[in-house]
């Protein structure tokens, strides 16, 4: 077969939601939770869940089949537990909790990727937009639940990039470091564990500025770590040696990306550093999948909104003045894309 796809694998591509729509039902319902005490019975699940008992073992048994739960025994007498993956990355009382961005999925991506063809019919966006006629940060921002919600979805997806980014990045030549879109304070906190010589700040809406001081505190930073608010398109940058922007660059269309990095530009020093952390594209378009399945995310939240390649933001920061730029890999998909001043 050309490319090595037959039959089995266009299938398993495009029934791909049975096994996605199994494991975020199974988070929606706090499965690996209730499983970080030990193996249970199917009985017990049933039970503890609420399930009704003709779905129960098709349920956990695909969930075994598909890698996400181990089983021992058989039939009434299997005990089911979780993998050394999910309980690390699935139970909510982890910190290392990667689930928030799976509720928020379920939660809203799922039902909006069913109109994946009409954006691509007409561009617009398929989200509550579609529905309200009100942008969606604005329908976000206005219901606590839901934007906790979200900031839990972006914590969780991000942790491993900013682990990453923290690791991997020379801060030795900055002092001071703004987090522009700094949400829960992730980014900002694990640059100040990990590099005491830095001050950090966090900065966002007002309205997600309780959230992150409160992050930060539960953290024990208080103190080292400040948090300050920011409109990112009507405010000024803050002069910062190292200015960051964690999955914000492709929430927006081509005209307020070049905005947001010329405000990054002008508030950097010479020797400064602009870093956008995406899902960064390879420049031929071939291999980041995630990343171009993230751009359609991007479309279907949006509409203009886009992610991109290390080229395109190269070619947008040059044009803005930086005089180099380079794309440092981080966690799976996602890179740092960096321009130097």
């Amino acid at each position: 077969m050309q490319n090595g796809v037959g039959p089995e694998q266009i299938l398993q591509i495009g029934m791909g939601f049975w096994p996605s729509k199994v494991l975020l039902s199974a988070v929606e319902l706090g499965l690996f939770t209730e499983l970080s005490g030990g193996p249970l019975s199917g009985a017990e699940i049933e039970q503890a869940l609420g399930l009704h008992s003709r779905g129960t073992y098709d349920f956990l048994d695909a969930l075994v089949a598909i890698g996400m739960l181990e089983r021992t025994g058989n039939g009434a007498e299997a005990r089911y537990a979780n993998t050394p993956a999910t309980a690390q990355f699935l139970d909510r009382n982890q910190p290392s909790y990667i689930g928030g961005i799976l509720e928020m999925a379920n939660a809203r991506l799922y039902r909006f990727w069913a109109d994946l063809t009409p954006a691509l019919k007409t561009g617009q966006p398929q989200n509550e937009v579609k529905h309200s006629g009100k942008p969606m940060f604005d329908e976000l921002y206005a219901d606590p639940a839901r934007l906790e919600q979200f900031m839990d979805a972006m914590t969780g997806v991000s942790m491993g990039n900013f682990n990453a980014f923290a690791e991997k990045f020379d801060f030795s030549p900055y002092k001071t470091h703004a987090d522009i879109g700094g949400a829960t304070g992730q980014l900002a906190t694990i640059v100040a564990q990990r590099h005491g010589h830095i001050r950090s700040v966090s900065y966002d809406l007002p309205v997600v500025q309780p959230i992150a001081e409160r992050r930060i505190k539960s953290a024990g930073l208080n103190g080292r770590l400040a948090t300050g608010t920011i409109d990112f398109f009507t405010d000024e940058f803050p002069q910062a040696d190292l200015i960051t922007m964690g999955m914000i660059l492709h929430d927006w269309n081509l005209e307020k990306k070049k905005q947001l990095i010329a405000k990054a530009y002008d508030a950097l020093p010479e020797g400064g550093a602009f870093v956008a952390i995406e899902n960064i594209i390879d420049d031929d378009r071939r291999e980041n999948a995630f990343g171009l399945m993230m751009s359609l995310n991007m479309l279907i939240e949006f509409g203009d909104a886009f992610d991109f390649t290390g080229a395109d933001f190269e070619s947008w920061c040059l044009e803005a003045g930086f005089k180099r730029c380079e794309v440092l890999p981080l966690a799976g998909p996602a890179s740092a894309a960096i321009a130097y001043k």
